[in-house]
C-alpha cells in the first residue's frame, strides 16, 4: 500500500484541476498529521519540516504510485531529476493518523524562500480558509 498526504489544495474542498484527474486512483483513508510549519503563500500553502508543530491534511492510498507520482510530482513542480532545484521536494516520512497509528506516506515539501509568507499556527489550512471539510 503506498500513501500520499495532502494539505493544501490537493485535498477535498477544493476543485484543483490535476486532482480532479486522479481521484479515480485515490482512496481516501482519513486525516492525519506531520511534523511541520505551515505557511500561506497566497495561492497554495507550503510546509516546512518542524519537530515542535504539525500539519494536518489528509492521507489517500495511491491504486498506481507509478502513474499517480509523475502528476503529482508535475503538479507540484517537483522534478525527480533536480530535486535540488525543485518548487517542492517529495519525501516519504511517517504520518500520524487521527487514530493514533502512524502509516509512511508521500509528501511534498515547500523549496523555496517562503517571503513573508504569513504562518498558519493552526496547521490546518482547511480551517484557515474557512472551507468546510469534505464529508
Amino acid at each position: 500500500m503506498t500513501l500520499v498526504f495532502f494539505y493544501g489544495t490537493l485535498m477535498g474542498g477544493f476543485e484543483r484541476p490535476g486532482r480532479t484527474r486522479l481521484d479515480e486512483q485515490l482512496r481516501s483513508i482519513g486525516r492525519g498529521w506531520i511534523p511541520a510549519a505551515l505557511f500561506d503563500l497566497g495561492l497554495y500553502p507550503a510546509a516546512i519540516p518542524a519537530s515542535e508543530s504539525r500539519v494536518w491534511g489528509e492521507v489517500h492510498e495511491m491504486a498506481d504510485p507509478d502513474l499517480v507520482l509523475p502528476a503529482l510530482d508535475e503538479i507540484e513542480g517537483y522534478s525527480v531529476s533536480e530535486p535540488l532545484t525543485s518548487l517542492y521536494t517529495r519525501e516519504q516520512i511517517p504520518v500520524t493518523l487521527d487514530d493514533g497509528r502512524t502509516v509512511q506516506a508521500w509528501v511534498y515539501f515547500y523549496n523555496a524562500p517562503l517571503g513573508k509568507a504569513e504562518r498558519i499556527e493552526s496547521g490546518d489550512y482547511l480551517q484557515h480558509l474557512k472551507v468546510p471539510r469534505p464529508a
